[in-house]
């Protein structure tokens, strides 16, 4: 089975600069050699950021040959494929800035977003620099974000979403727990710090889940591919903190994306 991931890897990345140089104009109605098109928006747990390898384009996108959408393209020889995803992207950011590639054409649409808009980002600087008390308190802004305006941006996203492609297959991607409580980390940040963060990851997915079904679209939780492969795992699939490569830390490891991402896609769609 790894060998036939990372030949599906080989063939994203080999597939990977036509893809990008001609997503505006495949996602609008070029001619296809796949029965859908595919249409691949949010952040950068689905642009890639971690998992490697990334494609020319906006460098601070961070979209990877080994993401999820990516082996998913590849492995279903989707001609028509556009991947506007892109690093740090809120709700917001996917209405004005990625929705240009959907067309009446669009037959698959995949997206993880409302972790930035939810401030995880802040949050995990704060808990691993700031004490468990600063900790917590970042985590409770975080789950007040996610039941304030949160909700209401990604209603506005969604109704967008189905409005420009009215035909499409819609997949929203849920947030994997962050830490396997317990565990093999020697250093860091405390268990009840690890657990309050877990637990705004599911109230995180709850909503999304929630507000997904509203719209009729399907809901993709990948919280029980990740388990046993969480930050202080033996076998994480996730980043913890890295120095040099800041940005990538808490992000899905390229085997996060092909054997915790992957699989849930396929699933849904």
């Amino acid at each position: 089975m790894r060998h036939t991931r990372m030949a599906v890897c080989s063939a994203a990345f080999l597939l990977a600069t036509a893809c990008l140089a001609t997503a505006p104009d495949t996602a609008q109605g070029a001619p296809r050699t796949a029965a859908m098109g595919y249409v691949a928006l949010g952040d950068s747990y689905s642009s890639g950021v971690g998992a490697g390898d990334y494609l020319p384009g906006p460098a601070h996108c961070k979209r990877s040959s080994r993401s999820y959408p990516m082996l998913w393209a590849a492995a279903h020889h989707t001609a028509a494929f556009a991947f506007p995803a892109c690093n740090g992207a809120h709700a917001s950011d996917v209405l004005k800035d990625q929705l240009t590639a959907l067309g009446p054409g669009t037959r698959l649409v995949t997206l993880t977003v409302g972790g930035s808009d939810a401030g995880f980002a802040g949050v995990m600087t704060t808990c691993a620099l700031g004490g468990t008390d600063r900790c917590l308190s970042a985590v409770s802004r975080a789950r007040a974000a996610m039941d304030g305006a949160l909700p209401r941006d990604l209603d506005r996203l969604y109704s967008a979403i189905r409005d420009r492609a009215p035909a499409a297959h819609v997949v929203v991607l849920g947030y994997p727990h962050l830490y396997h409580l317990m565990g093999t980390c020697q250093a860091g940040l405390q268990d009840t710090e690890r657990a309050a963060i877990d637990r705004a990851v599911d109230r995180l997915d709850t909503m999304i889940a929630e507000r997904a079904a509203d719209h009729g679209f399907a809901f993709a939780d990948v919280r029980s591919a990740f388990t046993g492969h969480e930050i202080c795992s033996r076998a994480p699939w996730l980043h913890s903190v890295d120095l040099l490569r800041l940005t990538e830390s808490y992000h899905p490891t390229a085997l996060g994306h092909s054997y915790g991402y992957l699989p849930a896609l396929d699933r849904a769609s």
